[in-house]
């Protein structure tokens, strides 16, 4: 046989595909402990979009592509009156959702938000609800969104432990769209073949690039890429519940595949198999790990590896406020993640890049006792010519033991520490943070600031009496769970 000629035998679809497919569709959720950190989760991740519509610059990307459509059972999109298709709904939902960088995050190998996937799951089990109830069959309840809520993020987080996405130069969105093609193919019905269709359509796909997160080309497509990838995975799940079929290779055809594609670029971080290709390395079965260890972003609309830095920035700004023009040294000690991804020298363009800098994030607690998302936009930075003054005083300094023990399973710390040099030769102490507010080990102490950060968030777009209503149920989780989807989203809409 010739050597050029290719052999056409058909593979079995890839273990990696197998395996999501196979907990997707028969893991059944017992713990109460992730059901309850779902339903947390749920209301953070639905009031960080409710707080995004104040911002125009997120609110020019919503609703229908064509105004004026008109969708049977169309999805809501919470905080306005839209009614969309669920794969524009799903593009909105997430949009909004990641506007901020105030949702939920993941640390590992690859960094990411798992609660992006709320887009998709939301936007499909509110049409297929209200669908269900037209056609005279049971509604979808909330109860199906908190599972989902919990596969997506543990389908995301658990290929995110040990296989770092950003050192090839891929975004972690691709993760949000594998994740949300699961789910959302579950909930709308697909059985085995169809699922993995579906699945091997998310990885053969184009895949974002992470030029748009850094220097010098940071911007806002940051905060509506993972809407963009989780819709997609309506999309897919859609295309393969219709027929098409899949490729079942995807993964690990030579030349071809993902793996010697995209993921090939040599780095300590990827498992090298014995044949030669450099392949995904899965060290834990698929479970409920990463929703109970989830963090939560609580006190500051920041990007994750600096939310410790401005913990201790708002410790230390009593002794520094009305001393801003006496420093002569800040010193950020932190992690490696945080100086690969977020350390910035020079000027920043917009606040997409100024919410991805530490300096920054550091210097407006420092000076202001607080960090908000209103203190990234152009005119506050213009008119507070301080923050630029510090930014340029501060020096960057890793220490070993914040990077080992933020890969380190019983521990994923984020931990920064601040340190403020004056002219005079005096200082500050030295204020350390290992783990932020939103952290599973101070879980008793910011669940109640959780809770608070949603009712806040809620009221920038309710009444109160609405208001009380969403909390109120969103507390109770048997009532929540029980409720029907479309049911509760007809409270979040306008």
């Amino acid at each position: 046989m010739s050597a050029n000629v290719d052999l056409n035998n058909r593979p079995d679809y890839d273990k990696v595909l197998q395996d999501i497919a196979d907990y997707v569709l028969t893991y059944r959720i017992t713990s109460p402990e992730a059901l309850n950190t779902a339903r947390n989760c749920l209301m953070d991740t639905l009031g960080c979009g409710l707080l995004a519509l104040r911002f125009p610059e997120c609110t020019k990307h919503l609703g229908p592509i064509v105004e004026g459509t008109v969708v049977p059972f169309g999805a809501r999109v919470p905080g306005t009156s839209f009614r969309l298709d669920p794969v524009k709904a799903a593009w909105d939902i997430g949009c909004i959702v990641r506007w901020l960088d105030y949702n939920d995050t993941w640390l590992a190998a690859e960094w990411g938000h798992p609660s992006d996937n709320l887009g998709g799951i939301l936007a499909v089990a509110d049409h297929l609800s209200q669908k269900r109830v037209a056609n005279g069959e049971a509604p979808l309840t909330v109860r199906a969104v908190l599972e989902a809520m919990i596969m997506a993020h543990e389908i995301q987080g658990v290929i995110a432990l040990e296989n770092s996405f950003n050192r090839v130069g891929l975004d972690h969105v691709l993760l949000v769209k594998v994740a949300s093609t699961a789910v959302c193919a579950k909930l709308m019905g697909a059985d085995r073949e169809q699922l993995l269709a579906a699945l091997s359509h998310a990885f053969v796909d184009g895949q974002a690039l992470r030029t748009y997160r850094h220097a010098p080309n940071a911007g806002s497509r940051k905060s509506w890429a993972a809407g963009d990838a989780s819709s997609r995975g309506v999309r897919l799940a859609d295309i393969a519940l219709r027929g098409e079929m899949g490729i079942p290779g995807v993964l690990t055809a030579p030349q071809w595949g993902f793996y010697d594609v995209l993921f090939s670029h040599t780095n300590k971080d990827l498992a090298l198999k014995p044949e030669g290709q450099r392949q995904f390395s899965l060290s834990q079965p698929y479970g409920t790990y990463v929703m109970e260890n989830v963090l939560f972003k609580i006190s500051f609309p920041a990007e994750f590896h600096a939310q410790t830095a401005c913990e201790a920035a708002v410790t230390l700004h009593p002794q520094v406020k009305d001393r801003l023009h006496e420093v002569d040294k800040i010193v950020i000690t932190t992690h490696e993640s945080a100086i690969r991804i977020i350390s910035k020298q020079g000027q920043l363009a917009n606040a997409a890049d100024r919410d991805h800098c530490i300096q920054y994030m550091t210097a407006v607690p420092l000076a202001f006792g607080n960090l908000v998302a209103e203190q990234y936009e152009d005119d506050f930075h213009a008119a507070h010519p301080i923050i630029d003054e510090l930014r340029e005083k501060m020096v960057i300094v890793e220490e070993p033991r914040y990077t080992r023990e933020y890969l380190e399973a019983d521990k994923r710390s984020i931990a920064n520490a601040i340190q403020v040099f004056f002219k005079d030769g005096t200082h500050t102490e030295q204020v350390v943070v290992e783990y932020p507010i939103g952290h599973r080990r101070r879980r008793a102490e910011g669940i109640p600031l959780l809770e608070d950060k949603f009712k806040a968030n809620l009221a920038t777009r309710f009444v109160g009496q609405r208001c009380k209503q969403i909390f109120e149920l969103c507390k109770d989780q048997a009532k929540l769970e029980a409720t029907p989807v479309h049911a509760f989203v007809d409270l979040l809409v306008i």
